[in-house]
């Protein structure tokens, strides 16, 4: 998806996303399929795994209109909630517990964590989750925040990328490429649900000089801090 010239990301492409908000470790018992305790494991972290979860349903319904629960259940209608939620007529705790939506977490794969570079003046601190398209529902981007959007495979997309004809942003070119090493859906599903098992690496790029061209290294690379030439 396309984001606004006026995002922090500025006409790039990227997945659907955002931060973490309050409401999002309200809904921790409409969370299905992934404890707290999982959570916090799968993630690194002493608490509020859930949260990163459940921003990640949110999101994803608020920017593409894919719901990780069953549409059926929400009585006014997916398209009139997600506008709701986008216009901040309703808030996603308030819009969950009405609907006693069951958010399928464990449909949600955690693959990577990606923190800005400390010499960037704004930073970010980024977990990438994958999941499969439901069934019978459409994607679509909001209007807002973002301004368009389509399918295509990981491959066309770094193509794209390559030839100038769309803009993507380091992490999302490192992981659109961990997309692209897997030829079925099923393989992809497989690697993803592997990942946490394997061990996540949090991913600090580093900045560097290299004949007078900035140049972007990651941990284990040539010219990271710490790692032997």
């Amino acid at each position: 998806m396309q984001r606004h010239e006026a995002s922090s990301f500025g006409t790039a492409f990227a997945f659907p996303g955002g931060v973490v908000d309050p409401e999002d470790a309200a809904v921790h018992d409409f969370c299905k399929g992934v404890s707290s305790r999982k959570a916090n494991a799968n993630l690194g972290v002493k608490e509020g795994g859930l949260d990163y979860y459940s921003a990640a349903i949110r999101e994803l319904f608020e920017e593409s209109g894919v719901l990780l629960a069953n549409p059926d259940d929400v009585a006014e209608g997916p398209a009139a909630a997600r506008d709701a939620l986008n216009d901040n007529s309703d808030n996603w705790a308030d819009f969950v517990i009405r609907n006693e939506l069951e958010l399928q977490c464990d449909q949600l794969h955690y693959i990577s964590h990606w923190i800005t570079p400390p010499q960037q003046s704004r930073r970010y601190s980024t977990r990438f989750f994958l999941t499969v398209m439901p069934a019978m529902q459409v994607a679509g981007h909001c209007g807002g925040e973002l301004t368009d959007s389509c399918w295509m495979t990981a491959h066309d997309a770094l193509t794209a990328g390559r030839e100038g004809a769309i803009r993507l942003h380091f992490p999302t070119v490192k992981t659109l490429e961990s997309i692209a090493r897997h030829k079925t859906l099923d393989a992809l599903v497989d690697w993803a649900a592997s990942c946490v098992d394997w061990g996540i690496t949090s991913m600090l790029p580093i900045i560097v000089m290299r004949d007078g061209v900035r140049d972007i290294v990651l941990p284990g690379e040539k010219d990271y801090p710490g790692t032997e030439s």
